[in-house]
């Protein structure tokens, strides 16, 4: 590769084109207008920018409109020509404009080793242009490079980060996980389909000095990497569920029927996992008529990998197939629609909506599917099929790994548990009633999860402290309440294991509890 990329980055780095720089040029309004699609805002405030380069590369790139020959030659000094050469940049009489998205972008990771803390590192991802901006006509061709999405920084904020020997960016696109991966593993293999999407992923490698470590593969899922194994493996596959019409946007349509892409890397992934490994996968998949949800998913995982799987949202199938069709912009723009376009929308909803129908599919599920390889293949698989659509605290990566670590812990009589310092204790009951109704525990951070506790549960979460065991704290509870000890062990001791499983008690301090 050429030392564009090196120059480009020298460049961006001299106008502070960065992500904390922009928002505040652009400031709150136009900033959350641009992330709406909406450039006027943003034109305003650059345009009393008194044309800096900072302004031009945000106008250029961002807001997508030609800028000055001058002030581009300004902002981009020597490079102007050799961008109209490499693609990025198209020029006519007096003015250049976009070829191609290049967008701030920032990250945190763990500080230095002996410093501790987060650092915010800025990097920078090349990819096509924004469709849509200000209501314009939307129509993506098949190979489009999808950028910075919403579906990028949820896998991001999911992906575990300790650090990793190796690690496949499954399905790259631009290469946003390839980045982060970069940044806490040895080695990042990324593969594609899109050549379009494998270059550009090459060159964003290059922007931000990772090109050494981020080695890029053409080839379909699995088989460019066949008899190879990570460590981690993080994929947003291409996993919208629609039907054969022989029309597919490679960024998100696979060509498998319904939800086999997820299936299929599902039911392969470990196969491709070094023991201990991860996989993580942000998906869709088909909630039918006649199945619920988490026993058809269950049916996917093999008995050798303990899975976290977590449904973060629910579509139906009429919402489904109209998020999808504005997504591609076949959604007739109100007002400035023709009448050829609005039949070709309504052919397009009818002929998808009518699959759905004939699959047997009640709606769409979306959200993460994390697979964990045992290094002890003998043990009981743990597995958790969650429903959870409500907030949690993000990044996630932290929750799922306290979640892997809590699957792999044995919890009985004689174990010592902590109640995590976030849970906190809700009742609920009459005024002036002696006992509550409702005792409800509640996470603060993490998965932010709640769940409905009797008295016994209740005082034993308060009572984990570390200091005595649990089988002697429900000793002591059984005594207390005129309960039968063996019995009372009996019942709660799963309650313990599912506490412990879910986050609201850890194990204590193997250095706090000896004696």
């Amino acid at each position: 590769m050429s030392d564009l990329p090196h120059l480009l980055r020298d460049a961006l780095v001299r106008a502070d084109f960065t992500y904390d720089a922009v928002a505040e040029l652009l400031g709150p309004r136009a900033h959350d207008a641009l992330a709406r699609n909406e450039t006027t805002p943003g034109l305003r405030r650059t345009a009393q920018a008194d044309g800096s380069p900072l302004a031009t590369l945000v106008r250029l790139f961002l807001l997508q409109v030609p800028v000055d020959l001058a002030a581009a030659e300004a902002a981009l000094p020597g490079l102007v020509d050799r961008m109209c050469v490499e693609g990025l940049l198209e020029q006519s009489v007096g003015e250049v404009a976009a070829r191609l998205d290049v967008r701030p972008y920032a990250t945190e990771h763990a500080g230095p080793a002996g410093v501790g803390g987060t650092v915010t590192e800025h990097l920078w991802v090349v990819s096509d242009l924004t469709p849509g901006l200000d209501g314009a006509p939307q129509r993506v061709g098949t190979d489009h490079v999808l950028g910075i999405s919403p579906a990028s920084t949820s896998l991001a904020q999911l992906t575990r980060r300790e650090p990793v020997r190796r690690a496949l960016d499954l399905g790259t696109g631009c290469g946003v996980q390839a980045l982060h991966l970069a940044r806490h593993a040895d080695s990042v293999v990324a593969t594609d389909v899109n050549a379009r999407a494998l270059r550009l992923t090459r060159f964003n490698a290059a922007l931000n000095d990772v090109a050494d470590r981020v080695d890029v593969r053409d080839g379909s899922f699995f088989e460019p990497v066949v008899g190879e194994r990570f460590d981690l493996i993080a994929t947003n596959p291409p996993f919208v569920i629609s039907p054969a019409t022989g029309e597919r946007l490679v960024y998100r349509d696979s060509g498998l029927p319904g939800d086999r892409v997820v299936e299929d890397i599902v039911r392969t992934a470990p196969d491709h996992l070094a023991p201990g490994g991860w996989c993580q996968v942000l998906a869709n998949w088909v909630i039918s008529e006649d199945q619920p949800w988490d026993e058809r998913l269950g049916a996917w995982l093999r008995d050798d990998v303990d899975a976290l799987v977590v449904q973060r949202e629910v579509l139906d199938p009429a919402s489904y197939v109209e998020l999808w069709l504005k997504d591609s912009g076949h959604h007739p723009s109100t007002g400035s629609a023709t009448a050829a376009a609005t039949a070709d929308y309504r052919r397009r909803y009818e002929t998808w909506l009518s699959w759905m129908e004939e699959q047997r599919i009640e709606a769409v599920g979306f959200g993460w599917v994390n697979l964990h390889l045992r290094e002890d293949r003998a043990a009981a698989p743990a597995r958790e099929l969650l429903s959870w659509p409500y907030e949690v605290e993000q990044p996630i990566a932290p929750a799922i790994s306290a979640w892997g670590a809590a699957a792999r812990h044995e919890v009985g009589p004689e174990s010592r548990l902590v109640t995590r310092p976030d849970v906190q204790q809700e009742t609920q009951g009459a005024p002036g009633a002696e006992d509550p109704e409702t005792i409800v525990l509640r996470q603060q951070t993490g998965l932010r999860r709640a769940r409905t506790a009797d008295t016994v549960v209740a005082a034993l979460v308060g009572a984990c402290d570390g200091d005595l065991e649990v089988g002697q704290i429900l000793d002591a509870l059984a005594e207390l309440l005129d309960l039968e000890p063996a019995a009372t062990r009996e019942d709660y001791l799963p309650v313990v294991r599912e506490l412990v499983r879910e986050g609201y008690l850890t194990p204590a301090d193997p250095a706090r509890t000896s004696h």
